[in-house]
C-alpha cells in the first residue's frame, strides 16, 4: 500500500448493473486501486448488481482481486438488471419481493456492512436507481457505462468506443459479401432509444443508408436512394439500422399501438423488417444481419481503457473528499463530477442539428428521409 491521504470514505461498496460491456473491469480497477493504494479504503464487491445488495451477497476485495483485469471483458462482480424500485420478483427466484422490501433490504445491508458510499457502474437504469437511493439517504457515486452512449451529462460513456470498433469491423466485412453477390445488406446494431452507435459505425463503415430512432424512416425514400445507386452502376449497398429505428407510420403511434403494429409487420427484429420492406419496394435482393451481443463482449479498446481508468480514479477522489451524490463524467477534455439528478431518468438522443448528420448526407448517405 502506498502513501496514505486523508479520506472521508473508509469503506465503499462497488457494483455493476445492467448489460455488460467492455471497460467495466478497467473501471473497477481504476476505482479500487486508487481507493486502496492511495487512500487505504476498505472495498466490498457486491455481486450481480443491485440484486447482490438486496441479498447481502458481498465480499471483501483485495489487491489480487482487481489486479490484472484491465484488459478483461465483462465484469468480475457479475451484473443483473434488477430494479429495486420496481415491484416484482428477484431475477432467477421463485418468490416475489415488493419494491419497498427490496429498497429496505438495500438500506439494511448498507448499514450492516458499514458502507460510507456505494459506487455504481452502469447506464441509465443503474444510475437512475443510484439517484433514487441517494434520495433515500445513501451516499452514491456513479460511473457512466453503456455501449449506447446515451447518458446525459457526459460526452462519452465507456464501452461505446469498443462497440463502435466492433460494429465498424462488421460493416467492413459485409462490404465484400454485398459486393460479391450484388446485394443490399442490412446490419442491425444496438441502440434502442438513441442512434449514436449506428450513426458513428455507419459513418465509419461507409454505410449507404443509416437509420436511427431519432429520424423515423420513409421506406419510399430509402427505395429511391438504393435504386439511384443501382442505376449509377453501384451494384451493392449497405444499410445500417439501430435496433430502435422506426418508420414514419410508427412515429405518432402510442407505445402499445406500435407494439401491436410490429407484431403484425415483423416477427423478429427491425433488420429483417427493413430488409423485407426494401425487397418489396425495390425488387433488389436483400439480406439481414443482427450483430447482437457480440457488440458488448470482448476486451475494451485502448480508448475505453483510458476513459474507464480515469473515471475510476476520479471517483476515488470524490470518495476521499466525501463529495457524494455525483457521477463522474467526461466533458470536453476534462473529467468532472455532475449531480446524479442530471442523468437520472433521461436519455441523450442524437440532436437534429448534430454535425455528423450533415456529414453523412454530404457524403451521400441516406438517413431514411
Amino acid at each position: 500500500m502506498g502513501a496514505m491521504y486523508h479520506t472521508a470514505t473508509k469503506t465503499l461498496g462497488i457494483l455493476t448493473g445492467g448489460g455488460d460491456c467492455p471497460g467495466l473491469n478497467a473501471a473497477i480497477r481504476g476505482v479500487c486501486r486508487a481507493a486502496y493504494d492511495r487512500y487505504g479504503m476498505t472495498i466490498l464487491g457486491i455481486a450481480n448488481g443491485y440484486r447482490g445488495l438486496i441479498e447481502g451477497d458481498v465480499r471483501f476485495l483485495k489487491p489480487e482481486d482487481f489486479s490484472g483485469i484491465l484488459t478483461r471483458g465483462g465484469t468480475i462482480l457479475g451484473t443483473s438488471r434488477e430494479k429495486p424500485f420496481k415491484p416484482g420478483s428477484l431475477e432467477d427466484h421463485d418468490f416475489s419481493f415488493r419494491s419497498e422490501d427490496k429498497v429496505q433490504a438495500i438500506k439494511e445491508h448498507y448499514q450492516q456492512f458499514n458502507l460510507d458510499c456505494l459506487v455504481v457502474l452502469g447506464g441509465n437504469g443503474t444510475t437512475t436507481t443510484g439517484y433514487r437511493l441517494s434520495q433515500e439517504g445513501l451516499n452514491v457515486i456513479g460511473l457512466p457505462k453503456t455501449i449506447d452512449n446515451d447518458m446525459v451529462g457526459t460526452d462519452r460513456t465507456f464501452g461505446f468506443h469498443s462497440a463502435l470498433s466492433i460494429g465498424t469491423e462488421a460493416i467492413d466485412r459485409l462490404h465484400s459479401t454485398a459486393q460479391s453477390h450484388n446485394r443490399v445488406m442490412v446490419i442491425e446494431l444496438m441502440g434502442h432509444k438513441a442512434g449514436w452507435l449506428a450513426l458513428y459505425a455507419g459513418l465509419a463503415g461507409g454505410g449507404d443508408v443509416i437509420l436511427i430512432p431519432e429520424i423515423p424512416y420513409d421506406i419510399k425514400a430509402i427505395g429511391r436512394h438504393l435504386l439511384k445507386r443501382a442505376q449509377s452502376g453501384k451494384t451493392f449497398s449497405i444499410v445500417v439500422v439501430a435496433e430502435g429505428a422506426l418508420s414514419i407510420e410508427e412515429e405518432d403511434m402510442e407505445k402499445k399501438d406500435r407494439k401491436k403494429y410490429r407484431e403484425k409487420t415483423v416477427k423478429t427484429s427491425i433488420a429483417y423488417r427493413v430488409a423485407q420492406e426494401i425487397e418489396l419496394e425495390t425488387g433488389m435482393e436483400t439480406r439481414a444481419t443482427v450483430l447482437g451481443y457480440v457488440q458488448r463482449g470482448g476486451i475494451p479498446s485502448a480508448s475505453d481503457r483510458v476513459l474507464a481508468t480515469t473515471l475510476g480514479t476520479a471517483a476515488a477522489e470524490l470518495l476521499a473528499q466525501g463529495d457524494y451524490g455525483k457521477m463522474v463524467a467526461l466533458q470536453g477534455a476534462e473529467i468532472r463530477p455532475v449531480d446524479l439528478w442530471v442523468p437520472a431518468g433521461k436519455v441523450k438522443s442524437v440532436p437534429p442539428d448534430y454535425y455528423m448528420l450533415d456529414s453523412a448526407v454530404a457524403v451521400g448517405t441516406c438517413l431514411g428521409r
